[in-house]
């Protein structure tokens, strides 16, 4: 009895000796100082000014810290993470609720060492990505944060559940998933490819969506390699032929950025937000790096799964809902309507392990990206009250396995799932 009191004194001990440590460990993390900003700010300010604005667009700030209708930069908007809700906070020049009080010290202290006025951020904020960032960016950034109008708003940030909702413990998420170190060229490529790189892992944070996370919220070693959140599936930017962007060349993809819509893909969901708010205001050098970027990525491992056979039940009902309520828009070979209508077929979306995208759409409907090379963007309409679940699994399988796609089925089950996750609206005769 002696000896098990005595070993529960010392695991207490233990315990109580590791988390004091681990709290100071969190604690000097938190309110370390890092390097002066190092930028050349001897121009007229209005140039840095505007050179912020562009390093905003980079970076996709809109999308995240305004919700939609509502002031720019104001906060509010609701992140679905799977540990939760966060709410983007608000980064307009308000002295009181905003980040008018800050300095450029403290301001990159958030952007690109996670640490802002509560603690320690959630990586929600791709402080992960934003650490490469260069020192003339963000002063620039800082520059163009200063002129955005002011909007009192007090945002409750911190929606989660404990644990989650002690910032404390992302002393040990940084710890395992965090590299703090800028951007560094890689020697023995070109400027354009470097340039890309830097876009892509740096302020346009890339792999926030399309790199898959692990249960702990932290990306794996398959970098780009696509990723499933909040509902949406964001595809897989590597060179894979099926799946990823091996079919689409150069001017593909930066029509793609720059307008929301290519030859093989119109942008739906969080993509078409990128879009919008990000990407089509790149200069077309950057929007070129990035494709020279991705196309040079070596292919994720191919999957070779065998079309489900035209005579199969689920594929004959199929082309008959395809028949009677797709054809018109998406053509009976799924070809579309170029810039406007998504092709169907030889498509990497289609052809994606996860159907989730499709899922979305067709149960929701989609809202054509507005961009000003492409300011018409088509719908798609909702078909929840009008199909039901077996219908649109039928559908959906058939298109997966039709003109040259081959892609796992889609069960009525995936669908239920789907409608309910979705807050869809129930069949109409159901």
């Amino acid at each position: 009895m002696k000896k098990l009191t005595k070993l529960a004194a010392v695991v207490a001990g233990c315990g109580i000796l590791g988390a004091a440590g681990f709290i100071g460990f969190a604690s000097y993390g938190e309110h370390r100082t890092f390097a002066p900003v190092q930028a050349d700010n001897s121009g007229p300010l209005q140039g840095q000014i505007k050179r912020g604005e562009y390093v905003a667009a980079m970076g996709d700030c809109m999308a995240c810290h305004t919700v939609p209708g509502e002031p720019p930069y104001a906060g509010g908007y609701a992140l679905e993470t799977p540990f939760g809700i966060i709410k983007a906070s608000n980064i307009t020049s308000d002295t009181e609720t905003g980040i008018g009080h800050w300095d450029l010290e403290r301001f990159d202290k958030a952007v690109r060492h996670g640490i802002g006025s509560h603690g320690y951020l959630y990586p929600a904020m791709p402080y992960t990505a934003y650490a490469k960032m260069t020192d003339q960016d963000i002063a620039d950034l800082w520059a163009y944060m200063g002129t955005v109008a002011p909007v009192k708003q007090k945002v409750v940030e911190n929606e989660l559940p404990f644990p989650y909702n002690q910032r404390v413990l992302l002393a040990g998420w940084n710890l395992l998933f965090f590299r703090d170190q800028p951007f560094t060229p890689v020697p023995g490529v070109t400027a354009i490819i470097n340039r890309g790189d830097y876009l892509v892992n740096g302020p346009g944070h890339c792999a926030a969506c399309h790199t898959a996370k692990n249960v702990l919220g932290g990306d794996v070693s398959d970098a780009l390699h696509g990723g499933t959140l909040q509902g949406w599936h964001a595809p897989d930017l590597t060179g894979n032929h099926k799946v990823g962007l091996d079919q689409w060349t150069t001017d593909d993809i930066v029509s793609y950025l720059k307008t929301g819509a290519s030859r093989q893909g119109v942008a739906s969901g969080p993509m078409q937000e990128a879009v919008e708010y990000s990407t089509q205001h790149l200069t077309d050098p950057d929007l070129k790096a990035i494709a020279a970027y991705l196309q040079q990525l070596p292919a994720s491992p191919a999957r070779n799964t065998a079309a489900i056979a035209a005579s199969d039940p689920q594929m004959v009902t199929g082309k008959r809902v395809m028949e009677s309520q797709c054809n018109a828009c998406h053509n009976t070979d799924g070809s579309g309507v170029r810039h406007m209508i998504p092709a169907l077929s030889a498509s990497a979306q289609v052809n994606a392990e996860d159907p989730a995208n499709l899922l979305h759409v067709v149960l929701k409907g989609a809202e054509g990206p507005v961009t000003t090379g492409n300011p018409t963007g088509a719908g798609m309409p909702r078909f929840d009250w009008r199909l039901p679940d077996d219908n649109i699994a039928a559908v959906l399988t058939y298109i997966r396995n039709s003109w040259g796609n081959s892609a796992p089925r889609v069960t009525p089950d995936d669908v239920k799932h789907a409608r309910t996750q979705l807050d869809a609206q129930p069949w109409l005769n159901h």
